[in-house]
């Protein structure tokens, strides 16, 4: 018997009759040969940890432009806590901890430079509008590898599109994942915008720290705690949980998310994504050599944007300035 064969053997054994077995995916769009070590699912975690767009991660935005301390969430590090959350709703009950990690770890493969600001900026002069969570299956499918993409499974692409706003993923590990995403982000940016002096523990009402926590930990484990206990055939949180969950959602709106002291930089960043969109529609010829091939297949304005979305926030600015700042004279 073969290490992967005996590994789906266990997930038949051990994994609630909810879960998605790996010997049970829907496949790939291009069939290829099984690994002899590796599930499906394990397979797709690796392709994306070692895909290019996965590194740049740590040089993309998550909420604060530019921050000057160590400790900032990057996209990278968000990722990450949204990976270990999910891993453990998910292995509490008894699901697809490998395919839930894939999705974890590629669900925003395809956010822009610049956190939302640049997502808002592409959706303004692109012609169909941006969605990031869009952006990032369009990653996995056709630009990774050269436009040869990463050829995941139908059931990790299916829970990277699902993990925001819409239509819910087909599997449980993808719900978990969506669900991890907001409780990551909306702590973790708690967390970041105290350090930033943004806000203190004590402004956020009391209704709420008395039901989910005064601390991130304390949040975060009341919130894993009851999805795991109020799930089972589906993914919920206990309605006492998710009241006050949703109130420190609209609270984090309002103090956070639209802050001026948070955001007042970030129409700074809009320009600077349009006026990169707008010079690489106008001159295509400048793009790399393999953007020049999707403005062969699908124009120029989808490869300008495919171009600019996938740069890291300090890979904009240099690009910016070698194309709009004058070189200064060299004596």
């Amino acid at each position: 018997m073969l290490i992967r064969e005996h590994t789906q053997l266990i997930e038949k054994q051990t994994l609630s009759e909810y879960a998605a077995l790996s010997e049970n995916s829907k496949g790939r769009i291009t069939p290829i040969e099984e690994c002899d070590i590796r599930t499906c699912f394990q397979r797709d975690r690796d392709r994306i940890i070692h895909s290019n767009s996965f590194r740049r991660l740590k040089h993309k935005t998550q909420v604060f432009l530019s921050p000057e301390g160590d400790h900032y969430r990057t996209r990278l590090t968000h990722t990450l806590e949204v990976s270990q959350i999910a891993r453990t709703i998910s292995r509490a009950l008894r699901l697809n901890e490998d395919l839930t990690e894939a999705i974890a770890l590629g669900h925003d493969l395809g956010h822009t430079p610049f956190g939302h600001a640049g997502e808002r900026a592409l959706n303004d002069v692109f012609p169909t509008g941006f969605r990031h969570f869009e952006q990032s299956l369009r990653v996995v499918d056709k630009l990774e590898k050269n436009g040869d993409g990463l050829n995941l499974t139908y059931e990790v692409r299916d829970g990277i599109l699902c993990h925001t706003i819409g239509k819910e993923a087909d599997t449980l590990e993808g719900r978990i994942v969506k669900l991890a995403d907001r409780i990551a982000y909306i702590n973790h940016d708690i967390d970041d915008a105290i350090r930033a002096g943004v806000l203190s523990e004590s402004d956020i009402p009391k209704s709420i720290t008395d039901v989910l926590g005064d601390s991130k930990s304390k949040r975060i484990n009341t919130l894993v705690v009851s999805a795991i206990e109020n799930s089972s055939d589906d993914l919920r949180l206990a309605p006492e949980i998710k009241q006050p969950f949703d109130e420190l959602h609209k609270f984090m709106f309002k103090n956070v998310y639209t802050n001026v002291k948070c955001k007042g930089e970030e129409h700074k960043a809009e320009a600077l994504i349009k006026n990169l969109y707008g010079y690489f529609v106008e001159n295509p010829d400048s793009l790399p050599e393999f953007y020049k091939k999707v403005v062969e297949s699908e124009g120029r304005e989808r490869a300008a944007c495919d171009y600019v979305a996938s740069m890291s926030d300090g890979y904009v600015l240099k690009i910016y300035n070698e194309l709009f700042i004058p070189t200064a004279w060299m004596y």
